[in-house]
């Protein structure tokens, strides 16, 4: 397993960019790509040694509509996994909750949104995300 992405949720993708150009240097950036499964547009910010996800809701009954509507902020940890479904059943075995069951998302990967039951941290979503083959 190894950090992918940090998933920030948006109202507006264009408008963010600009924002954050003014502030945060990054070496490329992906156009904005409709993620079907999810209802969302998503664009990558390549930073060197991982990414930022800025995530854009498409309608209202996105996963991250209300989240957006409230300003939205950081939503997710993405990690990338060898075998997805391996790797769920070891995390549901210590008591993690499976929110999306594997679907296709970002570069046609299978994705799976993770629920960690911990009492200490207040990061408990993450994304996993399989390897590209």
């Amino acid at each position: 397993m190894r950090f992918h992405h940090i998933g920030v949720v948006v109202p507006n993708i264009k408008n963010s960019l600009n924002d954050i150009k003014q502030f945060i240097t990054f070496k490329e950036t992906s156009l904005p790509t409709l993620i079907g499964s999810q209802k969302v547009n998503v664009c990558f910010l390549n930073m060197d040694n991982g990414f930022l996800e800025l995530i854009e809701p498409i309608s209202d009954d996105s996963p991250v509509s209300s989240f957006a509507s409230k300003g939205g902020g950081i939503h997710h940890i993405c990690f990338e996994v060898k075998d997805i479904h391996s790797t769920i059943s070891e995390m549901k075995n210590k008591g993690a909750r499976v929110i999306v069951e594997p679907v296709l998302g970002f570069e046609n990967r299978l994705i799976s949104f993770i629920f960690l039951k911990m009492k200490n941290t207040n990061c408990n979503l993450i994304e996993l995300a399989e390897e590209k083959h």
